[in-house]
């Protein structure tokens, strides 16, 4: 399909940018790192109608789609399809196909982890969730916790030991990655390939999204050369269109120590007849909004390509 579609055509949708990256969503930044690497020019636009979507991110090309739910997802795809390949020469080399394993199956495992159990979802809320309805939002966001906590196969009799197990297999794969990497540029010496586009993802989404008190974060943070690959790319790929350069990864996310004093109470006043209203008012409207979550989660199954967001500028 290479050459049959203008590359300004090239749209990539994917969920809304949040702490400081171009897209917050852990599946999406994947994909739009890996066009980054590869130089095509895209357009990037948002998709917030469906926040638990499997279909997202999605690559668009006049009629061709890429669904991330289709054959092993869009960079798989884009491969696959001829758009875009950087790992043509690389795919049959051993070490390709065993850091691809400690990527897609430890790191992946130990960041699904940390974002819906670990760290109790505080970053979720506001990647997946934060445009909706409170009612909709924390139902979904239950839904999802319970979908992951069964993949990771965890259970109220195992948690304890497969927390353990999750961040030994996460600590071990960071120690290989930081042996392998070295000062390389890319961990295939000159050149970029998906695996760097996977790697620099979870690594971005580790350091600038998750708490301070993140055991992966903490893990992360402990090989140097990592994150000195991960700034080195960001700056030249990520941050290269950008007037403003953001922080180093390592002050990601900046703590906030200072402690303000309480405010005085006031003493409790007679409800008056409006505020009881107002009270049973809102009572009918929890109601209406509980009704409404049935409905979106019912009805509501996939993910329209016609509602999305474009930036002004091409990527």
């Amino acid at each position: 399909m290479e050459g049959d579609q203008e590359t300004s055509d090239y749209t990539l949708v994917t969920r809304k940018p949040c702490f400081g990256l171009p897209t917050a969503c852990p599946n999406c930044l994947p994909a739009y790192i890996y066009l980054k690497l590869s130089q095509l020019p895209f357009q990037l636009a948002f998709n917030s109608t469906f926040p638990d979507s499997e279909e997202l991110p999605y690559f668009e090309s006049g009629t061709y789609v890429a669904y991330n739910n289709e054959d092993e997802g869009v960079i798989e795809k884009l491969k696959k399809d001829g758009i875009v390949n950087l790992d043509s020469q690389l795919q049959s080399l051993p070490d390709y196909l065993s850091l691809k394993a400690l990527i897609v199956s430890w790191l992946d495992e130990a960041l699904t982890y940390e974002i819906w159990v670990g760290t109790e979802g505080i970053s979720a809320s506001k990647i997946y969730y934060s445009d909706l309805p409170w009612v909709i939002g924390k139902v979904l966001f239950y839904k999802q916790t319970y979908l992951a906590k069964n993949r990771l196969g965890l259970t109220k009799e195992n948690a304890e030991r497969r927390e353990k197990l999750i961040y030994k297999r996460a600590g071990e794969a960071y120690a290989a990655l930081s042996t392998r990497l070295g000062e390389q540029k890319f961990l295939f010496q000159d050149r970029p390939s998906s695996l760097d586009a996977l790697f620099l993802s979870h690594m971005l989404f580790t350091i600038q999204v998750l708490p301070e008190t993140s055991v992966l974060r903490c893990k992360l943070l402990e090989h140097g050369n990592l994150v000195r690959y991960a700034e080195r790319l960001k700056s030249e790929f990520l941050e290269a269109s950008s007037s403003s350069p953001s922080p180093p990864l390592q002050s990601f996310p900046s703590s906030f120590s200072g402690k303000g004093s309480k405010p005085k109470s006031k003493p409790k006043a007679e409800k008056s007849e409006e505020e009881k209203k107002f009270k049973k008012r809102a009572r009918f409207f929890l109601a209406a909004q509980f009704l409404a979550v049935v409905i979106y989660v019912s009805v509501m199954g996939g993910v329209s390509s016609d509602e999305v967001e474009y930036e002004d500028d091409d990527y």
